[in-house]
Protein backbone atom coordinates (compact mmCIF):
# COMPACT_ATOMS: atom_id res chain seq x y z
CA UNK A 1 0.00 0.00 0.00
CA UNK A 2 2.79 2.41 1.19
CA UNK A 3 4.83 1.75 -2.44
CA UNK A 4 1.47 2.63 -4.52
CA UNK A 5 0.85 5.48 -2.79
CA UNK A 6 5.01 6.87 -2.98
CA UNK A 7 4.46 5.43 -6.44
CA UNK A 8 1.42 7.67 -7.21
CA UNK A 9 3.24 10.79 -5.55
CA UNK A 10 6.30 10.12 -7.82
CA UNK A 11 4.68 10.06 -10.59
CA UNK A 12 2.49 13.13 -9.71
CA UNK A 13 5.31 15.03 -8.39
CA UNK A 14 6.98 14.50 -11.81
CA UNK A 15 3.99 15.75 -14.02
CA UNK A 16 3.74 18.70 -11.60
CA UNK A 17 7.34 19.50 -12.56
CA UNK A 18 6.53 19.33 -16.09
CA UNK A 19 3.68 21.53 -16.08
CA UNK A 20 5.21 24.09 -13.92
CA UNK A 21 8.11 24.13 -16.13
CA UNK A 22 5.77 25.31 -18.80
CA UNK A 23 4.39 27.61 -16.73
CA UNK A 24 0.73 25.92 -17.62
CA UNK A 25 -0.89 26.70 -14.44
CA UNK A 26 -0.87 27.60 -11.22
CA UNK A 27 1.35 25.97 -8.12
CA UNK A 28 -1.80 25.85 -5.73
CA UNK A 29 -3.61 23.89 -7.86
CA UNK A 30 -0.86 21.64 -8.79
CA UNK A 31 -0.47 21.54 -4.99
CA UNK A 32 -4.85 20.75 -4.51
CA UNK A 33 -4.48 18.27 -7.62
CA UNK A 34 -1.29 16.00 -6.08
CA UNK A 35 -3.01 16.22 -2.71
CA UNK A 36 -6.68 15.03 -4.71
CA UNK A 37 -4.91 12.51 -5.98
CA UNK A 38 -3.33 10.90 -3.10
CA UNK A 39 -6.09 11.47 -1.12
CA UNK A 40 -8.17 9.17 -3.81
CA UNK A 41 -5.36 6.62 -3.55
CA UNK A 42 -5.34 6.09 0.12
CA UNK A 43 -9.18 5.89 0.04
CA UNK A 44 -9.16 3.01 -3.00
CA UNK A 45 -6.21 1.44 -1.36
CA UNK A 46 -8.18 1.82 2.00
CA UNK A 47 -11.43 0.09 0.54
CA UNK A 48 -9.90 -2.98 -1.21
CA UNK A 49 -8.24 -3.96 2.41
CA UNK A 50 -11.88 -3.62 3.92
CA UNK A 51 -13.28 -5.74 1.41
CA UNK A 52 -10.39 -7.96 1.26
CA UNK A 53 -10.96 -8.60 4.95
CA UNK A 54 -14.77 -8.60 4.65
CA UNK A 55 -14.27 -11.53 2.49
CA UNK A 56 -12.03 -13.23 4.51
CA UNK A 57 -14.67 -12.90 7.28
CA UNK A 58 -16.96 -14.20 5.21
CA UNK A 59 -14.96 -17.67 4.23
CA UNK A 60 -14.11 -18.09 7.44
CA UNK A 61 -17.85 -17.76 8.90
CA UNK A 62 -18.92 -20.41 6.05
CA UNK A 63 -15.95 -22.93 6.97
CA UNK A 64 -17.20 -22.94 10.58
CA UNK A 65 -20.63 -23.21 9.99
CA UNK A 66 -19.94 -25.90 7.18
CA UNK A 67 -17.67 -27.61 9.78
CA UNK A 68 -20.26 -27.47 12.13
CA UNK A 69 -23.35 -29.02 9.96
CA UNK A 70 -20.77 -31.80 9.94
CA UNK A 71 -20.75 -32.45 13.12
CA UNK A 72 -24.12 -32.23 14.04
CA UNK A 73 -24.84 -34.56 11.03
CA UNK A 74 -22.07 -36.79 11.65
CA UNK A 75 -23.20 -37.02 15.49
CA UNK A 76 -26.53 -37.67 14.46
CA UNK A 77 -25.55 -40.68 11.88
CA UNK A 78 -23.72 -42.25 15.39
CA UNK A 79 -26.49 -42.06 17.75
CA UNK A 80 -28.69 -43.61 15.26
CA UNK A 81 -26.53 -46.04 14.05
Amino acid sequence: MVLIVSAVVVITTAIVKIVLEARVINVVVVIVVEVVVVVVVVVVVVVVVVVIVVVVVVVVVVVVLVVAVVAVVAVVVVVNW
